[in-house]
């Protein structure tokens, strides 16, 4: 697949990645260099939408805003600082606009913005004006204004007195000076445009590191379209929450640079901007990027930079992968027309995904194993069993997907390629040594997080759950057979929090004192005997599991807890085996017997009765 658009003949040029930058991607990584191949194919594809935008929009008089007239002053802008242009089309923003953009001009995109078509498809304007400052050139152009604000990408946002949704305002630029002017009132800008006041909000610019390893990176609070997968509208930061931002990246960036310096130098040219969200409950951050918006970033604020540092190697693995798969698909299409997209169990989701989006996954967390395998030794001593225990939870999590999937039809050569490269370095990594602490921990919220998942998203043929109801209540020695059928997979689309034993562990590695408090709520979805296993107390678990399971509304997820409060009980081996491989079965059953009969059966007797026939 040379790092630049190639021409051949007569055919219209294309984009190629070198054998080299093929293999390193393929092995999870790829430098500055490779980085570079991918942008250069990114700014193709983005240049593209625009002009598939310039036809959609061709004779459309209709708006309040002029897209020729913004054209002009973008072409004006390419020919004066053609460098500016570059920044302003290579904005993570201005990719995620111009694909929704394209989408709303053509009718399809429904839903996905709340703001009306020429709010959309006028943000063109406001790139034009943003480029045209930045260029020193003198201009006039009527731009959109969203709730007050005016955002003009790369620059700011200005705040006007403005209480309709939606309205536009008027840009005027001279020799570097910004001037907007709306709802009655005259915003002027000086040149640097840095200058932060109570109608003029700049870009906030930081940099990361010093010398040679210097990082500049946006944090993105005002643009529209920093958000994935719905545009949102401008959120400026308090001070305090934007110093927090800042300190944290700068730690989180000496971590990469130093745990994963080839990722820190991939980074260093691709990762763009971070658009914070408000922090969520600990050990669950947020996070999220889009194909669509090469080099951008969306996270929750996080626990510490340890996590941050995760965070943003995680979502750059899937900034890579999707560049990859602009220039070569890893799957093929599903079968014909009507057939159903094959679904797969993600341990780092809580929902099944089909082949693609497991791809994804498995590229991130491998990414995020990495950093991890390196972080465990560097880290304070204090925060190593932490991440001892997140390189061992997720180098066992892509090593066990990897290897459901690797030789799966719907590969193209180029998947089977990636997925061989990483399964050929994750296989290296899983005869490391962890602490006999953490290693347990991990493994533990591995079996659980799986046994959830097929507690609420596997459901054993109904005929075969029927007869074990009639078997279990005359008495009968062993189920049926016909109970070992293979399950189908109905997605609950309600289940959530199937991460709730790693979020524990979590607690009790960093804080023994952590996980009992947990119970007063810190940590959502989890129950009192979910704190009382991770503390150790098996017994008090098994009681607690037992009673919930003994009553109504009993939550799906303890039947998995049950299983592993029962390891500790030699003679509950069957049990034990039962609930953590298959408790969509014990579910199943106990759900028909109290359907059939307003009961309950104990559930330590009917997993045990369900698991003679399991093999060790």
């Amino acid at each position: 697949m040379a790092a630049d658009a190639t021409t051949t003949g007569d055919h219209l040029p294309f984009h190629r990645l070198s054998a080299a930058g093929v293999q390193a991607l393929a092995c999870g990584e790829g430098d500055d260099a490779v980085v570079g191949a991918l942008l250069g194919a990114e700014r193709s594809r983005r240049l593209l939408l625009m002009r598939a935008l310039d036809n959609a929009l061709a004779g459309d008089d209709t708006a309040p805003l002029s897209h020729a007239d913004a054209w002009a002053l973008l072409e004006r802008a390419q020919r004066a600082a053609p460098e500016v242009f570059e920044d302003v089309l290579m904005c993570p923003t201005t990719g995620m606009w111009v694909s929704l953009a394209v989408r709303t001009a053509r009718g399809r995109a429904a839903g996905e913005e709340d703001a009306p078509g020429w709010v959309v498809t006028g943000y063109l304007s406001a790139l034009a004006a943003a480029a045209g400052t930045r260029a020193g050139l003198d201009f006039s152009i009527t731009v959109p204004v969203r709730h007050g604000l005016v955002p003009l990408p790369t620059l700011g946002c200005a705040v006007l007195p403005e209480h309709r949704p939606w309205s536009t305002a008027r840009v005027t630029g001279h020799a570097g000076r910004l001037r907007i002017t709306g709802a009655g009132a005259d915003v002027a800008v000086a040149p640097g445009w840095d200058v932060r006041g109570a109608d003029w909000l700049p870009v906030r610019r930081l940099t990361l590191g010093a010398d040679g390893t210097a990082k500049p990176l946006v944090l993105e609070e005002l643009d529209p379209y920093r958000t994935f997968p719905r545009p949102s509208e401008p959120r400026p930061m308090p001070q305090g929450e934007a110093a927090s931002w800042a300190a944290l990246l700068a730690d989180a960036w000496e971590i990469v640079r130093r745990d994963d310096p080839v990722t820190a130098g991939a980074m260093r040219r691709g990762l763009m901007s971070v658009a914070p969200c408000p922090a969520r409950e600990r050990f669950r951050p947020y996070s999220c990027t889009s194909a669509a918006a090469f080099g951008g970033v969306v996270a929750s604020h996080p626990d510490d930079a340890a996590q941050l540092a995760a965070t943003l190697v995680h979502e750059f693995q899937h900034i890579k992968l999707g560049a990859l798969i602009n220039l070569g698909p890893l799957t093929e299409p599903p079968g014909g027309p009507g057939s159903s997209q094959e679904l797969f169990y993600a341990p780092w989701r809580d929902d099944p995904r089909p082949l693609g989006g497991l791809l994804q996954g498995i590229y991130a967390f491998f990414g995020v194993a990495r950093l991890w395998r390196a972080h465990r030794h560097t880290a304070d001593p204090a925060y190593a069993p932490l991440a001892h225990f997140e390189f061992a939870l997720w180098r066992g999590q892509v090593w066990s997907v990897l290897n459901e999937v690797r030789g799966h039809v719907l590969l193209t050569p180029l998947g089977r390629y990636v997925l061989e490269s990483l399964a050929e370095r994750c296989a290296r990594w899983m005869t490391e040594e962890v602490p006999a602490g953490p290693l347990r921990l991990a493994e533990e919220a591995s079996a659980d997080h799986l046994a959830r998942w097929r507690a609420h998203h596997m459901r054993p043929p109904a005929a075969a759950v029927e007869e074990a109801v009639r078997a279990w209540q005359q008495g009968a020695a062993r189920p049926p057979s016909a109970l070992a059928a293979p399950p189908a997979l109905v997605p609950d689309s309600e289940v959530r929090f199937l991460d709730t034993a790693a979020v524990l562990a979590r607690h009790h590695l960093t804080d023994p004192e952590g996980a009992p408090r947990a119970a007063a709520g810190a940590v959502e979805g989890a129950e009192p005997a979910d704190v009382l296993l991770v503390a150790g107390s098996h017994e008090g678990a098994r009681d607690a599991y037992a009673t919930r399971l003994s009553g109504k509304d009993a939550p799906v997820s303890a039947w998995a807890g049950l299983g592993r409060a029962l390891t500790a009980d030699p003679s509950r081996r069957q049990a034990s085996h039962l609930l953590l491989r298959h408790p969509e079965r014990a579910r199943a059953v106990q759900d028909a017997l109290v359907a059939t009969t307003g009961r309950t059966a104990d559930p330590v007797r009917l997993a045990g009765w369900l698991g003679q026939d399991l093999a060790d």
